[in-house]
């Protein structure tokens, strides 16, 4: 009976094993491929030998060239111009979005009104649809506004891409709201028997306890303007004095009929690198809010 046990152990052993090691080699290679682009990015910012295309990856030549030119307000293509546009941009959008997530997600888990269930269920079906879709309207109310077009004020394409992240920030409550859920509702009776209103309620008693969640509002909210291609290319056009940084980047791989790759693609490397340290920087300090945030919240309520 012991030979059985001690045999069946082991067998349970080696398959733990076998389980295991086979796991531990799809997450090497899922995170090589992962990571893979970024060491070839870092890399190839760094080549100094030539400004095009080559077909291997470490640097012949080390500079810090590419680099450099980055910073030359007075090119054709000035990188650090659309830099600070799109860091003016992703902050302020930031900080209203942030402000009506939590808002939102407050008034939906706090509050019991009349059609409150179905104005949830509209929210998040509007938020299911892929922004795409509502481009063209968004196109022509944001040119009759005269934020975009030829003769729009050099702030108007970021005032309406502000506008346009802003306004549809509200889709985003459902994992906030999911957090505020968990916050015991004795805390607001007690305080609504001392007196206090809503808006002392919120601001004093349940956002000092929400800390996780703002912090993953604060980051989901930023990310989204930083890195949003498809909608800033739409509205922004030939402007190059109003391009973010994601329109500028893929305008040195594309622009003038391709050619700009052969003259641009270290630059578009050191660029792309330089735009990722913001968002690496707040993951690396901010990551433990984060995941706390997002379990948080996904309590359904």
């Amino acid at each position: 009976m012991k030979d059985f046990a001690d045999r069946k152990n082991s067998s349970m052993k080696a398959k733990r094993i076998v389980s295991n090691t086979i796991i531990y080699v799809i997450l090497v290679v899922v995170s090589i491929i992962w990571v893979f682009p970024f060491i070839y990015l870092l890399l190839q910012s760094f080549r100094g030998e030539s400004t095009h295309v080559v077909d291997y990856l470490i640097p012949k030549q080390w500079t810090f060239k590419n680099y450099l030119d980055l910073f030359d307000f007075s090119g054709t293509y000035p990188f650090m111009r659309w830099y600070l546009t799109t860091l003016c941009i992703s902050l302020i959008s930031c900080v209203f979005q942030t402000i009506l997530v939590l808002m939102t997600s407050y008034c939906l888990s706090r509050m019991r009104f009349k059609g409150r269930k179905s104005i949830m269920k509209l929210i998040l079906i509007i938020g299911m649809f892929p922004g795409f879709l509502t481009m063209i309207a968004i196109y022509y109310v944001v040119k009759q506004l005269g934020l975009i077009g030829n003769d729009a004020p050099i702030i108007g394409g970021p005032l309406a891409l502000i506008l346009i992240y802003v306004a549809g920030s509200a889709t985003q409550y459902y994992i906030v709201k999911g957090f505020f859920d968990t916050i015991p509702k004795s805390l607001d009776e007690a305080a609504m028997i001392d007196g206090a209103n809503r808006n002392t309620i919120f601001w004093k008693i349940i956002l000092p306890l929400s800390k996780p969640i703002i912090i993953y509002t604060i980051l989901i909210t930023f990310v989204a303007p930083w890195g949003d291609f498809m909608m800033s290319s739409y509205l922004l056009g030939n402007r190059s004095e109003t391009w973010t940084v994601a329109v500028g980047l893929q305008n040195w791989l594309t622009g003038n009929n391709g050619q700009n790759i052969s003259l641009y693609f270290t630059r578009f490397c050191s660029g792309a690198v330089f735009t990722s340290i913001p968002i690496v920087i707040l993951f690396f300090f901010l990551q433990r809010y984060y995941v706390e945030g997002i379990t948080g919240g996904s309590v359904k309520g």
